[in-house]
């Protein structure tokens, strides 16, 4: 990966975070309410990473990144009730239920994208909106169970009957219950630097410059050779996957999900948490997740005064994340620097 200083900038913010909350975890200086959330924000910091990609570098309004979430999340649990009875090893069954849940919700982008990346702007968000929709009424509507004898399945009535010892992995509207929590910060921490590297090298990559010119002007991208529904596709698989993580890894944080938690107000959420913290900018991305929601959660004791705080920190948080003046002061000033560092190198070799 090239040197840049966001994505230094942005690996650095999410190390120094995980540093400071897990000493304070360890030493037990940490509330209950700030413990609960350490995963959720490593899940929406993914999850709102990969939809930057998205949004923010491909130009591709998508409002089914919720439903990514639900697929992933759903894979997740049901990975590792199956893998429980194969090993107790809580690390191994995570790893492989985020793996599982990444591929799976990979493999749904694919389908979702080849009939809809032909289409854009309002149509492209509308479809990607009916998808969500339509995966939380799918999960709704399932009924898995595992026993001795494998996996039985069934849609909208529940017609699983299972041996002794088995156990309902979907439950209809009741969603997943009885899950074993085998989600940890580390885990969630790890995912946000990978999905951090992941975006930061194919921004940097060929495929990258591709996806940009592709969005810039579609014309001029196809009129040199571009595949623009190609590099698309690259940019809106590579978003579902991470969705897909984040969604099996929030999955296995709690022991009760239901389907209904990954609807459209989530899907907004996590665009909301995109737009703030500045399109393209993925530091921006992570400090408006963390602080979109923490602050609330925090706020709770200041009844009369958290929505005016709230809104006040929106509103800074859009300033700073959108403030193009700073943007091009900071690219001014790295131009500078990379002048004056081959100056002084020309310098040093004249010189010998």
């Amino acid at each position: 990966m090239k040197k840049r200083s966001p994505a230094v900038l942005s690996f650095s913010i999410v190390i120094v975070l995980y540093i400071i909350f897990e000493v304070l975890l360890k030493t037990g200086n940490l509330s209950s309410l700030m413990i609960s959330l350490l995963i959720p924000v490593c899940c929406y910091m993914t999850a709102a990473i990969g939809l930057n990609l998205n949004v923010g570098i491909s130009g591709e309004l998508n409002l089914g990144q919720a439903g990514f979430m639900s697929i992933g999340a759903f894979t997740g649990i049901c990975v590792s009730g199956v893998l429980a009875s194969v090993t107790g090893n809580g690390v191994v069954r995570l790893v492989i239920a985020i793996l599982c849940g990444m591929v799976i919700a990979a493999l749904f982008g694919i389908l979702i994208g080849i009939p809809t990346l032909k289409l854009s702007g309002d149509y492209l968000a509308i479809v990607t909106l009916a998808f969500g929709e339509i995966i939380k009424s799918l999960v709704t509507n399932m009924y898995l169970g595992f026993d001795v004898s494998g996996l039985h399945f069934s849609f909208v009535q529940n017609n699983v009957t299972l041996e002794p010892g088995g156990k309902m992995l979907l439950n209809g509207a009741m969603g997943a219950t009885s899950t074993e929590k085998i989600a940890s910060f580390t885990a969630g921490a790890v995912l946000v630097l990978i999905s951090l590297a992941v975006v930061y090298n194919l921004m940097d990559s060929k495929s990258g410059r591709a996806i940009m010119a592709a969005r810039d002007n579609r014309i001029a991208a196809s009129s040199i050779g571009i595949n623009v529904t190609g590099v698309k596709m690259l940019a809106f698989v590579t978003s579902a996957a991470l969705a897909g993580a984040a969604g099996a890894l929030y999955g296995l944080n709690f022991s009760t999900l239901v389907p209904s938690k990954f609807d459209f107000n989530l899907s907004i959420m996590i665009l909301v948490y995109v737009v703030l913290g500045g399109l393209g900018n993925m530091t921006g991305t992570i400090i408006a997740t963390t602080l979109l929601v923490v602050l609330p959660q925090v706020l709770r004791s200041l009844s009369e005064y958290r929505m005016l705080i709230y809104a006040v920190v929106l509103i800074a948080i859009m300033l700073i994340t959108n403030n193009e003046k700073l943007k091009t002061d900071f690219a001014k000033t790295k131009l500078v620097e990379r002048f004056r560092l081959r100056r002084d190198k020309g310098g040093a070799g004249h010189g010998e």
